[in-house]
C-alpha cells in the first residue's frame, strides 16, 4: 500500500501532465462560478465620472468655506440634477445646483453640502455649516482607473465579481472549461432510489452522492448509472466513460473479491494502472489509471458511500479543482479533540465529524451516534475530517489533532 503522501504526489503529477486548462468564451450572465482564465482589464474609470455621494447641493467651496449656522452663505439655486441626467449649466459664482446621490457633479462645482446643514428659501439656499473641501464627491476613477488590472486570472467569479464585471461593462469573459465527469456505480445489488427496494439490495446513493460532489467543485457531471458484475457491459461502459469525459468516477468494484473486474478491465483496454490501494481508512481500494490514447485520468473508488466521499475529500477533489484551473490545496488545522480518537494503527485513518471555533480556538466533536464506515446517516453536516497517523492508536480527548476541513 501507498502512503497517502505518496499517492497524493502521484494523483498531482498525473493531473499536471493532463490538465489543459481549456479555455472557453462565456457570457456575463453564463460566468457565476467560473474561474477566470485571463485578467480582465476594463474600458471605463469608475465612478465614470464626478457624482455625488450625498443628497444635497453642488457648491464652489470658496463660496461657503466661512460661512456658519449665526452667518450662513445664501446662494442661488439655479438648476437640480438627479442621478442619470447630465448637468445643462456651469455653475457660477454664487450660485448652486441641488443635486441627488449618484448624480453627475456640474461643471464650476467642487464640493458637496448635505442637505442636513442647509435650508430651502424657494430658489435659494441657506449654507449653514462650512463643508470640507471635495467633501461628498466621488470623483472619475476613484476605484478603479481604466485600463489596469481589474480581476486577476485564476479567480472564482461569485455575486461581487459579477457586480463588478457588470459596471466595467466587461460582458464577455475567458473562462476555464469545466471538466468533464463521468461517473459509474458497480453492482448487482444496487438500485436507484425510484426502484422498490427487494431484500438484499442496496440503493445506489454514490450516483447522487458524486455528482453533488462534482458540481460543487467545477466540475460537470455525467451520470451513467449502475453497470451490473459482468465482465462485458462493465468494459462497454467504461470504455463509452474514457471517450466522454476528461475524468472518470467509478465506485466499486475495485477490491480483490470474485466480482471485482474494474482493474482488469483497465489493463484490457490499455490503461496504465498508478496506484491500487493506499494506507488509508476508509478507503483503501483506490486504482488510479491513464491511458496513452486520450487524456482521461480514471479513479475507481471503494462503493461503500463513506468510503466513497473520504476518497473524494482526500483525493479527487485536489484533482478535479486542477482540471478546473484551481490552485487548490486541501487546508488542514490543529484542534482539539472532544472525544477520544481510536485507530488500528497501520492506516492513516480519517474520522468524520464537525469543527467548531471556541474562544479562538479548534474544537473536534466526532460524528454522533454508531461510528463505523457503513453508517452514512451521521455523515451529514460533517464539515471536518480529524487524521490519525499511521503508528498512532489513540488520540485522547483534550489533545491536538490535526483535522481537514471539508468546502
Amino acid at each position: 500500500m501507498l502512503s497517502v503522501q505518496a499517492a497524493e504526489a502521484i494523483i498531482l503529477n498525473l493531473v499536471n501532465s493532463r490538465a489543459s486548462n481549456q479555455v472557453e468564451i462565456v457570457a456575463l450572465e453564463e460566468a457565476n462560478g467560473r474561474i477566470l482564465a485571463q485578467p480582465v482589464t476594463g474600458k471605463l474609470d469608475i465612478p465614470h465620472w464626478d457624482n455625488s455621494a450625498m443628497d444635497g447641493y453642488a457648491v464652489r467651496y470658496q463660496d461657503v468655506q466661512n460661512c456658519s449656522a449665526e452667518k450662513p452663505v445664501t446662494l442661488e439655486i439655479v438648476s437640480e440634477i438627479t442621478a442619470g441626467a447630465r448637468p445643462q449649466a456651469e455653475i457660477q459664482p454664487g450660485q448652486a445646483a441641488r443635486i441627488f446621490t449618484g448624480a453627475m457633479l456640474p461643471l464650476g462645482t467642487d464640493t458637496i453640502v448635505m442637505q442636513e446643514n442647509t435650508q430651502r428659501q424657494g430658489d435659494r439656499v441657506l449654507i449653514l455649516q462650512p463643508p470640507e473641501l471635495q467633501e461628498f464627491v466621488r470623483h472619475q476613477g476613484a476605484f478603479y482607473q481604466a485600463g489596469t488590472p481589474l480581476l486577476a486570472a485564476g479567480i472564482k467569479i461569485g455575486a461581487a465579481e459579477i457586480a463588478v464585471l457588470a459596471t466595467a461593462q466587461c460582458t464577455q469573459l475567458s473562462v476555464y472549461r469545466r471538466p468533464q465527469v463521468a461517473i459509474l456505480s458497480t453492482g448487482d445489488e444496487l438500485v436507484t432510489p425510484e426502484q422498490t427496494l427487494q431484500p438484499g439490495q442496496i440503493v445506489d446513493s454514490n450516483q447522487y452522492a458524486l455528482a453533488s460532489f462534482v458540481a460543487n467543485n467545477g466540475g460537470i457531471p455525467i451520470k451513467l448509472g449502475i453497470i451490473a458484475d459482468r465482465p462485458a457491459e462493465l468494459k462497454q461502459a467504461i470504455a463509452q466513460a474514457l471517450t466522454s469525459a476528461d475524468l472518470v468516477l467509478s465506485t466499486g468494484g475495485v477490491s480483490v473479491g470474485d466480482y471485482d473486474y474494474v482493474e482488469r478491465i483497465l489493463t484490457e483496454l490499455g490503461g496504465t494502472l498508478h496506484i491500487r490501494s493506499v494506507a488509508v481508512k476508509p478507503g483503501k481500494p483506490l486504482t488510479i489509471a491513464t491511458f496513452q490514447d486520450n487524456n482521461c485520468l480514471y479513479f475507481g473508488i471503494p462503493g461503500n458511500p463513506v468510503s466513497a466521499l473520504v476518497s473524494c475529500w482526500r483525493f479527487v477533489q485536489p484533482a478535479l479543482k486542477k482540471l478546473a484551473g484551481v490552485n487548490y490545496q486541501p487546508r488542514f488545522v490543529n484542534a482539539t479533540t472532544r472525544h477520544d480518537l481510536r485507530a488500528g494503527g497501520s492506516r492513516e485513518t480519517y474520522l468524520w465529524g464537525k469543527l467548531h471555533l471556541a474562544d479562538g480556538e479548534y474544537e473536534f466533536a466526532l460524528a454522533v451516534g454508531s461510528y463505523s464506515s457503513g453508517n452514512l446517516i451521521n455523515l451529514a453536516q460533517t464539515n471536518a475530517l480529524a487524521i490519525v497517523p499511521v503508528g498512532q492508536k489513540l488520540i485522547a480527548a483534550g489533545d491536538q489533532v490535526k483535522v481537514m476541513l471539508l468546502d
